[in-house]
């Protein structure tokens, strides 16, 4: 049987190609842990997960001092047991976002090695349910830009043959998210979809006045309107719009998605693989959500859940924002529209190591 007998960790740190500030913040840099499992049979796993600026650190400490020890010895095969020994082994902290993200890291290493071990690509490992997903961009719908650019952005991404395209909306008053809403709507026509996200900026009763206004504009969803903890408001906010209201970027337990799921507080899952601690949960929050005949759509991370997304049948959508393009010599691919899983063994991201190793802000092994 094969063991793990070390694990290195990289924390790399990207500045976005583009300014992106939506309702709450701004995302100025992303914080990158890379985790390499060896084995003693030559064999390797590597995950990783990421932060939008801070906590980095943190994952990576949580990580080298308490988890990555732990799998010293430990066979890569046994993936459900280990996910549920770290999680319990950091019931204090759990659940909660560094944990989750720390994980994450693990967890997607152990699923690459189980795929590269059985030479197959993660989403055929994982299930392999889907040969494509539509993909839309996000990339052109900061709040920052002005209604010339969101217009401009949402006609160059139509162009470029995406389905769809995202605007973030909670401007200060209603009336100029309306007006960068319909003059996008008017340019991109009734069949190129719109989706709009307030990243928890409302309150309920903003939301529900808001989410009337929307109504006219035939959205795909309305993504966090609400903080992720309000699940009342959540509810009284479904029940209130036609709007489909998506939760799930900020959720860190399965449970949490069980309960919105159980109590209709959502039409739309958009599970991270990240911030729910990894490839194993992210799996059975996807086959929870299709129990309850509501559509996964995975909030960023591009690059590992268009894997995820053709591995379900009810993943609908995968997310365009480019992400690790500086330490990868791999691409998403896409084709009329849609996005394509990858086809090489294991997650299917090739990394730049002499780029990672070149601006690794910390490295540490564990042997």
């Amino acid at each position: 049987m094969v063991h793990i007998v070390s694990a290195e960790v990289f924390l790399v740190n990207l500045t976005p190609k583009v300014v992106r500030h939506d309702a709450i913040q701004s995302f100025v840099e992303q914080e990158t842990p890379i985790v390499r499992l060896l084995c003693d049979d030559g064999s390797e796993g590597i995950g990783y997960t990421y932060t939008i600026g801070t906590g980095g650190t943190s994952v990576v400490s949580l990580l080298t001092d308490h988890l990555l020890p732990q799998l010293i010895g430990v066979s890569p095969a046994n993936i459900e047991q280990i996910w549920r020994q770290l999680y319990f082994s950091t019931h204090a902290t759990a659940v909660g976002a560094i944990t989750s993200l720390a994980l994450a890291a693990i967890d997607t290493a152990l699923w690459d090695w189980r795929a590269k071990r059985s030479n197959n690509p993660l989403w055929i490992e994982a299930g392999g349910a889907q040969e494509k997903i539509p993909v839309y961009t996000t990339e052109g719908g900061w709040l920052q830009l002005p209604v010339d650019i969101l217009v401009k952005e949402a006609l160059v991404a139509k162009n470029q043959g995406f389905k769809g395209a995202k605007m973030k909306v909670g401007k200060s008053h209603v009336s100029e998210d309306i007006a960068r809403i319909s003059a996008v709507r008017e340019a991109v026509g009734p069949a190129f979809e719109l989706m709009v996200d307030a990243n928890q900026a409302f309150t309920v009763s903003e939301a529900m006045r808001r989410a009337s206004q929307f109504e006219a504009f035939d959205l795909a969803w309305f993504e966090e309107p609400l903080p992720s903890d309000d699940m009342d408001g959540h509810m009284r906010l479904s029940a209130h719009t036609s709007v489909p209201i998506a939760v799930g970027e900020s959720l860190y337990s399965i449970a949490h998605f069980r309960e919105y799921l159980q109590h209709g507080a959502c039409s739309i899952v958009q599970v991270d693989v990240a911030r729910i601690g990894g490839i194993t949960p992210w799996l059975k929050v996807a086959h929870l959500a299709e129990s309850f005949n509501v559509a996964v759509c995975p909030h960023f991370l591009m690059e590992l859940h268009v894997s995820m997304s053709a591995a379900v049948s009810n993943a609908a959508w995968v997310e365009y924002i480019p992400q690790l393009d500086s330490i990868t010599s791999s691409r998403i691919s896409i084709e009329d529209g849609y996005a394509r899983p990858p086809m090489t063994p294991g997650l299917g991201i090739e990394w730049d190591w002499t780029q990672i190793e070149t601006n690794a802000a910390r490295r540490q092994r564990i042997s």
